[in-house]
């Protein structure tokens, strides 16, 4: 055990083991006594095989044959941390030297490239997360966990060779650069590692000294974890690399391994850092250390990598690591080490570094009365969708120049939706670090005596002691402090040492740029911009809502702005909306918008008042049905359009009976949730039914009992179910069921069903009732209503959601000759329903649709939306089948296209990794596996595109 241990700068090429198959079988018979098969893994130093029974082919273990350089107290001190780890966490599966025939199976081999020591140890059931797919924030979350578990197991544990010295060490990064760099070959690559590597070892030698060391495994990579189908990863294997080092280098190692998975940015690294925290709680000095050390892990790994090519091209394990070993180094270098580490300071809790702060005189005077603009999500500036124009900011500041103001300013460190981008897959740059000026005249900057003015190729710095104020001038401008009038100026106020300080950046690191950015308005002599508080908007509404009033997401953002098919949170990102057929005709049409302010200037009073508009928007109503449904009523939702269908059709027959399809949604009030049986919302919502409420099955031909060609069969055996109830004395009063199989995902019915049914039950005296809540109103492109699908006539329909578009209106449409039967058991009324501002809102709908050909667009860009969503199909098996037509369309996922068994949680994810890619969807259906595809009728076939293009990334990177 007093044996010499590895140093890597004696011995800087490390060429990996490479026997054949038929040599390690027959060595493993000699020395173990087993008959086996064997299957080579890749490894970047060492050779590793699945080792597995000749007969069975079950795995007994991984054999690994460690590079000769290693000795075997090295070998020792590997089993020994494996074994401590696995004692003192059981949580963990770590695995363990295999006991085989002749006892355990770890042995030196003289081979044909020398003495080489074999071990078979326990092979662990799951997968790791190698490759560069996409990881998500749970699983991040879970990597920082594993490491910080394996560090507090191994940190009081000592052993002889924990001082071996190995390239992987980050205590010697510095010398390991410095042996490696000179011999890469790449000039640009070499020039960019050893940038970064300097920039970073500055940073790590202000706190290395106070870093504390311990044993370690430092290599709790993504191909280091294993995690078994559906679960997050709960092993950790290869013990390669245990040593001596800063314990700080556990998470920091971890971290580096997650940043080339798709779509992972610094900023995603954090809840890893956390769950580090969480379990081993880091010093100030270690937290100041992570970033520098990621990035000299990514140093170290590509400079690595591309060496171990050039010792050995035929590594493919290696050749192909050498993409996402760069892609670590560039992400890493990304962010400045100063951002990062405020960014992961104040995630931990740590009190923030001091901002710079402006206490001298101010440079500009006459200021007094400038006027201050809102370019944020809620300003007024941005209604309209002006905020998709570039030069919105600039005509407000232009009118308040206008107006008499001396000045206009929109302020640094608010995040501006004000020109922000649409339809982005990462969170674009929307906080300003300097505030944008406009002058009414020319004006010119007073220089401090203790300041100098120093040109720029876009206006000029003036700096001051620690400070520098910049003035960047949108066009011409003058060298020697001159301001033009009229003109935008960014003025960013920074440190002298703070280096380029981009002019928006990223909400993710906002805090962190303030260690480097203070507030530029009291340099100008304006008014310091008030801290914003903690956003508690989540908080407070979980604590003063039900429970069970649920929001979408676990984290959702906060949406303070729709516009069109596109809605916008308070940090500027814009998202798209493919799941609002609440509002129908787009977020915030000007012609509903006006509507309403108008009619509310008017009039808003309940509907027993006598007022035209009323009247009109039911006349506008009936003239969308065939000529026999003539008779309105107006309610305030769906539910209480389809409990009032229900009550017509009760008192119409004077029965209380109502056959229903099962698998269905129709509302919460008591009766249009009697008839709803869709175990997504109620488990228990069949055992549960009232007695006057009657099932027949859900007509789905995709999932449903019968399927396909078989799906005819749903409407005779409904049929049926009617005849005998009649039969038994139980005569409906009415049938009820969605006219499009909406809950289900947008799944039409059987050819026929409808006619068949209705039929039936009219032929007992009973009413058909069609509910339009989600498809009526043109969303299914080639039809306006569901039931014209069918080419059947319901006797009475509910319709809601779109009809307001967001105000909520519902409407239930009958014959004169059942709405006056209903009339004969007392009167109905409903305050708001029909309200003057609600029929002029839906009046203004109807106008929307019709002059802006929303239902042809429903026809013409659904049709290409369900065309790209069937190519997936083809592409990816989790895909089952799209369901729908126009805007109303269902994306249905499975995990076995034979037995249709359900993907929940699956699609659960899947909808999770589309918001963070900027898209809103969610599940439906009674197992939440399909996508309820329902945008605005409005959206644009580029917005379709992105969705998809969206959807497709998610199925091939992960989620």
């Amino acid at each position: 055990m007093t044996e010499q241990v590895f140093d890597f700068f004696a011995n800087p090429e490390l060429p990996t083991p490479t026997l054949s198959i038929d040599e390690v079988r027959r060595l493993m018979n000699e020395t173990f006594g087993l008959a086996c098969h064997v299957s080579e893994l890749g490894s970047q130093q060492d050779q590793n095989f699945v080792v597995s029974d000749t007969a069975s082919t079950a795995p007994i273990g991984v054999l690994k044959l460690s590079n000769p350089v290693f000795t075997e107290a090295e070998i020792d001190l590997q089993d020994l941390a494996a074994a401590t780890v696995s004692e003192r966490e059981p949580t963990l599966r770590v695995p363990q030297v295999v006991d085989g025939p002749r006892g355990p199976m770890s042995a030196w081999w003289d081979t044909s490239q020398g003495r080489i020591h074999a071990r078979v140890i326990t092979h662990v059931s799951g997968a790791t997360l190698t490759g560069s797919g996409y990881l998500s924030p749970a699983t991040v979350a879970r990597m920082g966990e594993l490491a910080a578990k394996v560090s507090v197991a191994l940190a009081d544990l000592r052993h002889p060779a924990s001082v071996r010295v190995l390239q992987w060490d980050l205590r010697h990064a510095e010398r390991v650069i410095a042996t490696l760099a000179p011999d890469e070959p790449d000039t640009e690559v070499r020039q960019f590692a050893s940038a970064v590597a300097e920039s970073a070892q500055s940073r790590l030698d202000a706190v290395s000294s106070r870093l504390p060391t311990q044993l370690g495994h430092f290599d709790i990579v993504d191909d280091n974890v294993i995690g078994k189908p559906g679960a997050l990863p709960d092993a950790v294997i290869d013990f390669g690399d245990v040593s001596e080092s800063w314990a700080v280098n556990e998470i920091a190692v971890t971290v580096s391994s997650l940043l080339h998975h798709d779509g992972l940015t610094p900023a995603d690294t954090l809840p890893a850092i956390l769950a580090f925290h969480s379990i081993r709680p880091l010093s100030e000095d270690e937290v100041d250390a992570i970033w520098p050390l990621v990035a000299l892990r990514g140093v170290v790994l590509a400079l690595s990598g591309r060496q171990q090519v050039r010792l050995d091209a035929k590594n493919e394990y290696a050749n192909a690591a050498l993409e996402r070993e760069f892609l670590v180094l560039r992400q890493a270098a990304s962010v400045p080490f100063e951002v990062m580490g405020e960014c992961i300071r104040r995630a931990v809790g740590f009190a923030p570094r001091p901002r710079p702060v402006w206490d001298a005189a101010p440079l500009v005077d006459r200021l007094t009365g400038a006027v201050t603009l809102d370019a944020g999500t809620m300003s007024p500036l941005n209604d309209e969708g002006r905020w998709l124009d570039q030069g919105a900011l600039g005509d407000a500041a232009l009118a308040a120049l206008d107006g008499g103001a001396p000045a206009a300013v929109a302020p640094a460190w608010r995040p501006r939706l004000a020109g922000a981008p649409a339809r982005t897959p990462a969170a674009p740059a929307t906080v300003p670090t300097a505030l944008t000026l406009w002058l009414a005249a020319d004006t010119t900057v007073a220089v401090p005596a203790d300041g100098r003015l120093v040109p720029t190729d876009d206006g000029f710095t003036i700096v001051t002691g620690e400070h520098a104020v910049r003035f960047s001038v949108a066009g011409p401008a003058g060298d020697r402090g001159q301001l033009p009038a009229r003109t935008p100026i960014d003025v960013q106020f920074t440190r002298a040492d703070a280096g380029e300080v981009p002019l928006l950046v990223e909400p993710a690191y906002a805090v962190g740029w303030q260690t480097l950015a203070g507030d530029p308005a009291p340099s100008l002599g304006l008014p310091a911009t008030a801290d914003e508080a903690d956003d508690d908007t989540l908080a407070l509404r979980e604590r003063v809502l039900a429970d069970v009033q649920e929001h979408y997401y676990a984290r959702p953002p906060r949406i303070e702005r729709g516009w069109r098919e596109y809605l916008a949170d308070v940090d500027g990102r814009v998202y798209l909306d493919m799941v609002n057929n609440v509002a129908s005709v787009g977020h915030a049409h000007p012609r509903v918008v006006e509507a309403a302010n108008r009619q509310m200037r008017l009039l808003n009073t309940n509907s027993r008042f006598n007022y035209r508009v009323i009247a009109e928007y039911a006349d506008r109503i009936s003239a969308t049905l065939p000529d026999e449904l003539d008779t309105v009523f107006f309610v305030n939702s769906g539910s209480e359009a389809t409990d009032l269908a229900i009550r017509i059709a009760m008192a119409a027959t004077d029965r209380t009976d109502i056959v229903a399809m099962r698998e269905a949604y129709h509302g919460w009030t008591y009766a249009s949730d009697a008839v709803s049986t869709s175990i997504a919302d109620n488990p228990n919502a069949l055992a549960t039914r009232p007695s006057w409420v009657h099932t027949v099955d859900a007509a789905n031909s995709y999932r449903g009992v019968h399927r396909g060609a078989d799906a005819a069969r749903y409407a005779p055996e409904a049929v049926q179910v009617i005849d005998d109830l009649a039969a038994a004395g139980s005569l409906p009063a009415g049938f009820i069921c969605e006219s499009y199989f909406g809950n289900a995902g947008g799944v039409a019915l059987p050819d026929g069903y409808l006619a068949q049914v209705y039929a039936a039950v009219r032929r007992h005296g009973g009413l058909a009732i069609a509910d339009e809540v989600q498809v009526g109103y043109g969303r299914l492109g080639e039809w306006f209503w569901g039931f014209q699908q069918q080419q059947a006539i319901p006797d009475v329909v509910a319709v809601a959601k779109s009809v307001g578009s967001g105000q909520p209106i519902g409407v239930v449409v009958t014959r004169r000759d059942i709405a006056d039967r209903y009339r004969t058991g007392g009167y109905f009324f409903s305050s708001t329903g029909g309200s003057p501002v609600s029929s002029a809102i839906g009046m203004a709908v109807l106008e929307v649709i019709e002059k802006e050909g929303l239902q042809e667009n429903a026809r013409v860009v659904g049709a290409h939306l369900k065309g790209r969503l069937l190519a997936l199909v083809d592409q990816y098996p989790i895909v089952g089948t799209v369901h729908g037509s126009g805007f109303y369309l269902g994306l249905e996922f499975v995990r076995d296209r034979v037995t249709l068994e359900p993907a929940t949680e699956e699609t659960a994810a899947i909808c999770d990794r589309l918001l963070t890619l900027g898209v809103v969807m969610q599940p439906t259906g009674d197992y939440q596996n399909v996508f309820k595809i329902k945008p605005p009728l409005c959206i644009s076939k580029e917005s379709v595109d992105y969705f998809v293009d969206s959807l497709e990334r998610v199925l091939a990177t992960g989620w």
